[in-house]
């Protein structure tokens, strides 16, 4: 396996508050709610999800900070988060890319997807998620309350590993990946 593995450390901004946009399984907004409400109920809310290769098409993942609210400590893909109220999918996954990553680049989106899941600590998603894909050659700099490791890995080795393990990514992820392989540009 060529890929880097890079550690870093800090604490989670769990009692940031923030408004999530709610919406119809055609993601027409229904309404806002607080993310963690959302979270707790269940309710359908739009989010989205950035994937990041570099030239040789590896994947740029991250491990999510083990004091995130939920899927703490998991794989998952270079960034997720939800927009909100008033900003559009691509502006929101520009502004938590670079909050989370460190980096800004252009997002093409290539899907959506429904899915609704059981978490821990009594929360659940129920998500319209939005993909998107961009490409980056240099070095991430996440921020430490946010991920607590990173690497680029080689993506018929991530779909084989989500396969022997995949209790150690995200549930999102494990939904995503195979129309992500399916819908990514060949060159």
């Amino acid at each position: 396996d060529n890929s880097l593995l890079y550690v870093v450390s800090g604490q989670d901004n769990f009692g940031e508050r923030e408004r999530v946009v709610l919406v119809n399984e055609r993601d027409e907004p229904v309404g806002t709610e607080w993310k963690i409400c959302a979270h707790k109920d269940g309710t359908l809310h739009r989010a989205f999800s950035v994937f990041v290769l570099n030239a040789s098409h590896q994947l740029l993942i991250q491990r999510r900070s083990l004091t995130k609210y939920h899927s703490r400590g998991l794989w998952s893909n270079t960034c997720c988060g939800h927009p909100r109220p008033g900003e559009t999918v691509e502006m929101a996954a520009t502004r938590r890319l670079k909050e989370e990553m460190g980096f800004a680049i252009e997002l093409t989106k290539l899907f959506s997807f429904l899915y609704q899941t059981k978490l821990e600590d009594g929360l659940s998603e129920h998500e319209y998620d939005h993909v998107l894909l961009g490409w980056f050659e240099g070095v991430p700099t996440p921020d430490p309350s946010e991920v607590a490791e990173w690497k680029w890995i080689d993506i018929p080795a991530l779909v084989k590993d989500l396969k022997r393990q995949p209790e150690i990514y995200t549930y999102w992820l494990r939904i995503a990946v195979d129309q992500f392989v399916r819908a990514i540009p060949a060159n």
